[in-house]
């Protein structure tokens, strides 16, 4: 079997969850990590067994051995990596967002077509089991014609003033925070299992701690919580701490919240979708329960089982019911996938593409033009 060489770059909070997840893809092998500093791709290579590192992303690009690259950086670096490496031939797996506009997402959707690689986005999330039965069931018709899709995304890990992360910085992030992050998980998930397009959105965006103390050492993901005892800068906040949209899919009506200051909340996506036969509940933080809501029968809880989920939805556990799968499976499910179109062009893709990227991006925009003007905004299709 021929083996598909790849590199990582970016040795963050997501960075080591690529590599940890690459290690468990059959066929794929990790040559080359690449980082901001030598010292830090050093390191990450140690601790996975990588035999090259570099503090210079452009080494991976230049490599004509390496097949694939997974870009795992701050927002601002996806548009200029992700072109450098699909221009130099490389298939390419980039974190959400794609880009940091809508004209640099619709590049690069165009440049991975013209190049005839693949090009996947990170939306790992649809692939829970129980999401997959979800959209499964909906494909068959047991909820009927969808009328309703509603959640949330909520967390709490930037609820103090203290709390802080490379993506409350706009130059680095984006215009927007909440809804980019994990906003962005919800529709992508909200379409992907209702099978609608979201048409138009009615978005309000918050920000409740104008001020916030930046560490002088800077800070990973999610490391706030345990506290900083180093210097802080007062910095001024422009990014939304929470925001809620009504939207429209056709027919079906929407509603959703993200939060990053909801107390008790560690990682909190919900999804709901009720048709006009019935509906459906599921929660991240419980990822292996199915809620199922009837109008005229009792209710029910489905649990993971392999052996009993729909044939389409079977393929994406691996391990028997009684067994946890869990957040790091989801990005198992992804990149096999997306090895596997690389192995086999004539597959078709089964993972969230650049046009996915692209999609979420076009709804973001809508987003921030409708909190702006107070007012609905179409999202283009």
């Amino acid at each position: 079997m021929n083996r598909i060489r790849t590199a990582v770059i970016g040795t963050g909070f997501m960075g080591r969850v690529h590599l940890e997840a690459l290690r468990r893809v059959e066929s794929v092998d990790v040559v080359e990590i690449a980082a901001t500093s030598r010292d830090k791709a050093i390191a990450a290579a140690a601790g996975f067994n990588v035999l090259n590192a570099t503090g210079d992303w452009r080494e991976v690009i230049n490599d004509p051995s390496i097949d694939a690259v997974h870009v795992a950086t701050p927002n601002a670096s996806h548009y200029e990596i992700t072109k450098a490496a699909l221009t130099a031939g490389k298939h390419v797996l980039c974190e959400k967002p794609l880009a940091m506009s809508v004209a640099e997402a619709q590049e690069l959707t165009d440049l991975v077509a013209s190049k005839n690689l693949r090009g996947g986005l990170n939306h790992n999330l649809r692939y829970y089991p129980m999401v997959q039965q979800m959209r499964s069931m909906r494909e068959a018709g047991a909820f009927g014609e969808i009328l309703v899709v509603q959640g949330t995304y909520s967390q709490d890990w930037m609820l103090y003033e203290s709390d802080w992360n490379w993506r409350v910085d706009p130059k680095v992030s984006g215009p927007s925070r909440v809804m980019a992050d994990i906003g962005s998980h919800f529709f992508d998930m909200a379409e992907h299992v209702s099978g609608l397009k979201v048409t138009e959105v009615c978005s309000d965006l918050q920000i409740f701690c104008p001020t916030r103390k930046q560490p002088k050492g800077g800070g990973e993901s999610f490391s706030g919580k345990l506290g900083s005892a180093g210097e802080t800068v007062d910095t001024k906040v422009v990014t939304e701490d929470f925001g809620a949209t009504l939207f429209r899919m056709g027919k079906a009506r929407g509603t959703m919240t993200a939060s990053q200051v909801s107390a008790g909340r560690k990682n909190g996506l919900v999804m709901e979708i009720y048709g006009t036969k019935g509906g459906a509940c599921w929660r991240q933080e419980r990822p292996e329960e199915l809620w199922l809501g009837h109008r005229d029968a009792p209710n029910q809880i489905l649990l993971k089982d392999p052996s009993l989920l729909d044939e389409k939805a079977r393929g994406f556990a691996d391990y028997p019911g009684g067994h946890a799968e869990g957040y790091p499976d989801t990005f198992k499910q992804l990149f096999r996938r997306f090895y596997a179109s690389i192995a086999d062009p004539s597959l078709t893709a089964d993972y969230p593409q650049m046009a996915d990227g692209l999609r979420q991006m076009k709804i973001l925009d809508a987003e921030l033009a409708s909190h702006k003007s107070r007012a609905w905004v179409s999202v283009p299709a």
